[in-house]
């Protein structure tokens, strides 16, 4: 039986994915009256972004791997979020566009996104949160 008295390692792996635990879990509550994942609403705010996209566009953007962002816009596209059409210039090449249905949530989705984030923030100084800001962009980079 582990003993209370005694911290565990400190283990910034570890730290990070309970951190991630805690932040996504927030954020799929605050999108599930939008029958939303996080993921699908990260695609959407990248269509956002940039609407016409193509696939491999998107995933860079998002980076997300190809596996993953294929089933993420199939099931997107079922569920009228995305819409998927052939490029004007070279048919063989498919454009994903945010839906009318989207769109007309927009608004309502980056509020509740700012506002998710704004709770997250609220509890650490504004030094701190530039600070875990920087941290963030060069965990990112890799």
């Amino acid at each position: 039986m582990p003993k209370a008295d005694k911290p565990l390692p400190d283990c910034f792996t570890f730290m990070l994915a309970k951190a991630y635990q805690q932040a996504h879990g927030h954020f799929r509550k605050t999108l599930e009256p939008f029958g939303l994942t996080n993921i699908q609403h990260a695609v959407l705010e990248g269509l956002w972004y940039e609407d016409g996209q193509t696939a491999t566009e998107l995933g860079q953007l998002l980076v997300l791997d190809k596996a993953t962002l294929s089933g993420v816009l199939a099931r997107m596209e079922e569920s009228g979020w995305v819409e998927r059409r052939p490029d004007r210039t070279d048919g063989r090449v498919m454009r994903v566009f945010s839906s009318p249905q989207a769109n007309a949530v927009k608004d309502k989705l980056i509020a509740a996104r700012d506002a998710a984030d704004t709770e997250i923030l609220s509890r650490y100084s504004l030094e701190e949160q530039l600070l875990f800001k920087r941290f963030r962009m060069a965990l990112m980079k890799g």
